[in-house]
């Protein structure tokens, strides 16, 4: 387990493709359980150790997801992800050019269960609900296309299903449209940034995430090289 960030109310981990943030019908061992017990040994804390969820990656997705270690900050986290002042932002490699260097897609988001599936509509329709994001061509190499994604709307597999809908599934996504799964199972999106006032102490936290090891380490790295500007994390501790 990699931790980005700790202090006494919260915890940031940066999730592997392949995990789940929460117990799920698969009944495989999720990243909140890794956490407690990651938590308890380091602290020798005795009996159950307190991990709430704050928000999700799905499964084939990498990156920065934030859980709280109080219930105060679990309550004050998940007020402020209501709103929309936990902003997060989003890599994604696409085989497909964009239609335009930077846009705003809109349209309207439903979910099958049955298949673990979304569809997008470009009208309101039974079950539908609107979805935004904002996406910016942000480097190139001659086969694949990096876009830096921030969503506006939080809806199951949007991202996903809203690039796969102007042309771009993103790489390794067969579920939306891709040719290829990718050789490690996992799809070419992850939660690069994490920015948010603490919900405790009141300092600001900005964090990055590595990029992905493995097999796609090469094609991450070579992408992101041509990217103006670096990140650096930075957290106030509380």
């Amino acid at each position: 387990m990699e931790v980005v960030y700790e202090d006494n109310h919260i915890i940031v981990v940066n999730k592997a493709p392949g995990e789940i943030v929460q117990g799920d019908k698969t009944g495989d061992k999720p990243l909140s359980e890794t956490v407690g017990e990651w938590l308890k040994k380091k602290y020798d804390k005795p009996g159950n150790v307190f991990v709430g969820v704050v928000h999700r990656l799905d499964r084939p997705v990498g990156g920065l997801v934030i859980f709280a270690k109080t219930s105060k900050a679990l309550t004050r986290l998940n007020e402020m992800l209501r709103k929309g002042e936990i902003h997060k932002t989003y890599w994604a490699i696409t085989r497909n050019m964009p239609p335009k260097p930077e846009a705003l897609v809109e349209s309207y988001i439903r979910t099958v269960e049955r298949n673990n599936k979304s569809y997008v509509s470009a009208a309101p329709r039974d079950g539908a609900k609107e979805a935004k994001l904002r996406y910016r061509l942000i480097a190139s190499s001659d086969r694949y296309h990096l876009l830096e994604v921030n969503l506006l709307t939080g809806r199951k597999h949007q991202i996903r299903v809203q690039l796969a809908s102007i042309g771009c599934p993103i790489k390794g996504d067969l579920k939306y449209g891709d040719k290829r799964s990718n050789p490690d199972g996992s799809i070419s999106l992850m939660a690069r940034h994490l920015s948010f006032v603490h919900p405790v102490s009141g300092k600001t936290i900005d964090l990055t995430a590595p990029l992905p090891a493995g097999a796609e380490s090469t094609l991450w790295n070579v992408l992101a090289s041509g990217v103006a500007g670096t990140h650096e994390n930075e957290a106030g501790e509380d």
